[in-house]
């Protein structure tokens, strides 16, 4: 019997990874950068939806640096296939010598509070990478996800990720409760515009942005501590950098301002090394009008 079409997709993808994965280093950043490069050229709707998220985000930026940030952009998240399938299916060993934890002082300054660590994420290219790299910290690690549409592919996924924490579906609450209650850390990121219910309008890089305000609901739970978690693959790609800093100080009461402290500090980390964020999304596809006219002039 022939297999159905998207089984068959989501078989080529993961023979793809797999095979990633058994690069060395070196050649598996070179291999991602010419992933990045056929992606930007083949992906034109979502080169396009990149090019108006940089224009808004970095109008500081001649139009000649914005071309040139777009195609860093690209690159980078090429190489972030490679680093995911290194994260899924590598052995972590290689990492060994590759990884720099800055700020290890708040998370254990905050696990001793023993009421469990929110630790918020952004869909950096590192993102797969991201647990493993925590995974040196030697602090439980649960991280909610959004499923995916293709059975056999979120299968693999979580298998992966599973590897270095606990996969947890982020409708699942009780269990990120009981999370906390054990002292556990918990990461998501709240940085897409899933025009959900409960979402709040806020600035992000000078933009309205619908923001989820999760943040504030994982913190009033068990009045748990919230770290901004970022990583970033260092400049001279001799390594990666695991970082975690502090969010503004305020009310979980009030959803609007935690939303604002949360996009505060998951601005001020991507701006470390923009290229090394997933620009793709629509970030800002829905606005309090109801109108979305930011990407339709470029057809994205």
């Amino acid at each position: 019997m022939n297999q159905p079409k998207k089984t068959r997709s989501a078989q080529a993808i993961l023979f793809l990874v797999r095979t990633l994965a058994k690069l060395p280093f070196k050649w598996g950043l070179l291999v991602g950068a010419q992933l990045g490069n056929l992606l930007r050229i083949a992906a034109v709707k979502r080169r396009r939806v990149t090019a108006v998220n940089i224009a808004l985000c970095f109008p500081e930026l001649t139009a000649l640096a914005q071309r040139q940030l777009v195609k860093d952009i690209f690159i980078a998240n090429g190489i972030g296939i490679v680093e995911t399938a290194w994260a899924h299916y590598a052995d972590r060993s290689m990492f060994d010598d590759k990884i720099e934890i800055r700020g290890q002082q708040l998370l254990d300054e905050a696990l001793q509070q023993n009421r469990g660590v929110v630790l918020l994420g952004a869909h950096f290219s590192t993102l797969d990478l991201g647990g493993l790299l925590f995974s040196y910290t030697n602090a439980p690690l649960n991280t909610l996800y959004r499923k995916h549409n293709d059975p056999l592919l979120d299968k693999a996924i979580i298998e992966g990720r599973a590897k270095y924490s606990e996969p947890i579906d982020r409708k699942n609450i009780r269990l990120v409760i009981r999370k906390l209650k054990q002292n556990q850390c918990i990461w998501f990121a709240p940085d897409q515009d899933l025009n959900a219910k409960g979402c709040v309008f806020v600035n992000f890089f000078g933009q309205t942005a619908s923001t989820v305000t999760a943040a504030s609901n994982f913190v009033r739970f068990n009045q748990s501590p919230l770290l901004m978690l970022a990583h970033y693959r260092k400049p001279d790609n001799s390594g990666y950098i695991l970082e975690f800093s502090e969010v503004a100080d305020c009310d979980s009461n009030d959803k609007p301002a935690y939303a604002q402290a949360v996009n505060n500090a998951i601005e001020k980390a991507i701006r470390q090394h923009p290229e090394q964020y997933m620009w793709m999304h629509k970030r800002f596809k829905n606005q309090p009008d109801g109108k979305n006219k930011l990407y339709q002039a470029a057809q994205c």
